[in-house]
């Protein structure tokens, strides 16, 4: 679309997930609608790219997470997009001797236990009317605790002394975690390919001190009835976009909302045949800085590895290469310096640096998990918000996003029904 319409009946902000499922649940409502995105492509955090000639690389989001409740599911086999469904490698498939089997199981073990005792701990601070950072059921003095809070940053994006132990208790994981073989962000996209979209138009303000929202956008102004808000968390906390009047209860909610990191890295293999398929890689690291990998992902010549939290900020701010560098640094001491020839950097995310994200995906800091709600409600009946943040138990996935956006466009719906 090169030119915005003067008026619409709704307006949504942000094409990732969520800003597609509001779209296409108006799709047949009789009423018009356009989706103004800042960036030059649709998917938000939610971005395949074809790596190199046989390398598929989902920079964002690459699992269908509680597959057999994911709506992308279907809406990827009703799009022709195959879904492997083979078992991650998270658990089982550990390969190499940086990770002995005894060592692994004596892990896991502990990780199960730090999950009981959080769930136990949950439902005393329900009852209490009380939350706490999650670090709390942290067994003290447990030789696994650094490699605990290493898997927090890569489900969270954060280390558990800013997890709420509520909002992590909340999330529903049915563990049952599925592919695209295409490509998360392929789907995503394929998803939106037939909504109204406005690409390259950055929304500035949104006025909604009259009747018909005002919003002022890269492009030029148009005006609304209803309003969809489904940008990132941290672009509502640091005001990127304002409103008039100011909404500081939703800012609020933003920043009790922060949007932790997790980042991704996939590195070339020369001589993938030395490597099996499907493979995990990790060291028994007694320490928070460590990355995790996934050895030949369906089979391609290549290593995808994964960096979260503070260590992942950390390389962010050294540059451009850092995360593919300590990648390879580290790769090569757990299989050995003859490996270094036969790895070379192909792509690496780097989302807390992208400026219409600011970050990975949303974790409540302790004491704010009420704050999904909060930020969740609409405003007058205009103005509506969705995005992973506002789902108050698929957060941090695409799917709860997706979701969050065919809930907000539902209750846009009720307002002009009532009209």
């Amino acid at each position: 679309m090169n030119s915005l319409p003067s008026t619409v009946d709704v307006a949504i902000i942000g094409a990732g997930a969520a800003g597609l499922g509001a779209a296409n649940a108006l799709k047949d409502s009789g009423l018009s609608a356009i989706v103004l995105e800042a960036r030059e492509r649709v998917g938000g955090r939610a971005h395949t790219i074809q790596a190199a000639p046989d390398v598929v690389f989902d920079v964002g989001c690459g699992w269908l997470h509680s597959a057999n409740e994911n709506s992308f599911v279907p809406i990827a086999e009703r799009l022709g997009f195959e879904i492997n469904r083979d078992l991650p490698p998270w658990r089982e498939r550990a390969y190499g001797k940086a990770f002995p089997q005894e060592d692994r199981n004596d892990f896991i073990r502990a990780l199960d236990e730090f999950y009981d005792r959080a769930e136990a701990a949950a439902e005393r601070a329900r009852r209490d009317g009380r939350d706490e950072p999650a670090k709390l059921c942290l067994e003290p003095g447990n030789r696994w605790n650094p490699m605990i809070d290493a898997i927090s940053t890569y489900i969270n994006g954060a280390e558990l002394d800013r997890v709420s132990l509520l909002d992590m208790d909340a999330y529903e994981d049915t563990n049952l975690n599925w592919r695209v073989r295409r490509g998360y962000g392929a789907l995503i996209a394929a998803y939106g390919a037939s909504c109204p979209i406005a690409l390259n138009c950055a929304v500035t303000l949104i006025d909604h001190s009259a009747k018909q929202v005002r919003i002022e956008t890269t492009l030029g102004t148009l005006t609304a009835g209803r309003v969809i808000v489904t940008v990132p968390t941290n672009l509502i906390a640091d005001e990127a976009i304002r409103f008039h009047p100011a909404l500081p209860a939703k800012v609020d909610a933003a920043r009790g909302l922060p949007l932790g990191l997790a980042d991704k890295v996939t590195i070339a293999l020369a001589e993938p045949e030395a490597l099996p398929k499907e493979g995990n890689l990790r060291a028994a690291t007694m320490r928070t800085e460590m990355g995790t990998y996934h050895l030949r992902p369906f089979g391609q010549p290549c290593i995808e590895g994964f960096f979260g939290g503070r260590f992942a900020r950390k390389l962010e701010d050294s540059g451009a290469g850092a995360i593919c560098a300590a990648a390879i640094d580290e790769i090569v001491g757990l299989l050995g310096n003859d490996f270094r020839s036969k790895l070379k950097p192909l792509a690496q995310s780097r989302w807390a640096h992208d400026p219409w994200a600011r970050g990975s995906y949303s974790h409540a800091l302790p004491g704010h998990a009420g704050d999904r709600a909060a930020l969740a409600a609409p405003i007058d009946g205009r103005l509506f918000f969705a995005g992973e943040a506002t789902s108050p138990n698929f957060f941090s996935t695409a799917h709860g996003a997706r979701d969050s956006g065919e809930r907000a466009a539902k209750e846009v719906l009720q307002t002009f029904a009532k009209a």
